[in-house]
């Protein structure tokens, strides 16, 4: 049986706690107490497949920020939750996604973003079309939830698991980010070679130099910083990253 690491995002009282004890106990949490730390594990079966969820709900204050950096580290999937009642909590959200692809070095992590107390409709202030944008942007399903009625609470949980399993299959989507696509050979601009250095992003050609018979070339003829670029953009062992971890400088 797999068994998966998610770590459950927002800031303060939006409700992740409700969420996860919603999901792991089906019982509503009335009173707000701010989290600084809890951990749960519940067996889930999503398309005919057993797995463990090992879920971390993290604090929401800004007191407890610096500790981000190491649920991450740890963590296989994400659950962005924001309150809809809450423009602020929607905003704060932004900067956590950009946390986590700095910390996990590829963009393309497992994460659900999730509007959460839909059940206070008539207080509404971030719309279902806005959420939806900032996920279309993200690459990452999004959903409206109710921890008070669970309101797709199940679905939720059963969503982030299918991101997890698709990011560990051999054949998920190879592009975990810009500069790791180029090495695609879908990319690659006429026969043979790699893809022209001048379809790579702006910090990479930077590091290749101005030098034109460079920036005619291909991937082949990059030079040392912008080699160091493509290695480091993906960790050793990721699977489904085409940018080969051997590469040394």
């Amino acid at each position: 049986m797999r068994e998966y690491k998610v770590v459950v995002l927002g800031s303060g009282g939006v409700g992740k706690s409700a969420l996860t004890v919603q999901f792991v106990t089906g019982s509503f949490i009335e009173k707000y107490d701010p989290t600084i730390e809890d951990f749960y594990r519940k067996e889930i079966e999503v398309d005919s497949s057993p797995s463990v969820l090992e879920i971390l709900d993290t604090a929401g204050t800004e007191q407890f920020a610096s500790m981000r950096d190491l649920y991450i580290k740890n963590g296989q999937g994400f659950i962005l939750v924001y309150s809809l009642v809450n423009q602020q909590s929607f905003q704060d959200i932004k900067p956590m996604r950009e946390q986590i692809t700095r910390v996990k070095r590829y963009e393309r992590v497992p994460m659900v973003l999730v509007g959460n107390k839909v059940d206070l409709e008539g207080e509404r202030e971030v719309s279902a079309g806005e959420g939806k944008a900032l996920a279309d942007e993200w690459s990452c399903p999004f959903m409206e939830t109710s921890a008070k009625n669970k309101g797709s609470v199940d679905e939720l949980f059963a969503e982030i698991v299918r991101q997890m399993n698709y990011a560990s299959a051999p054949d998920g989507d190879a592009r975990c980010c810009s500069a790791c696509a180029i090495l695609d050979p879908s990319s690659a601009g006429g026969g043979g070679g790699g893809p022209s250095v001048p379809d790579l992003d702006r910090d990479t050609r930077a590091d290749v130099g101005s030098d034109p018979t460079v920036l005619g070339g291909t991937v082949d003829n990059l030079g040392r910083g912008a080699m160091k670029r493509l290695r480091e953009c993906s960790p050793p062992g990721r699977r489904r990253c085409p940018v080969p971890s051997t590469l040394q400088l």
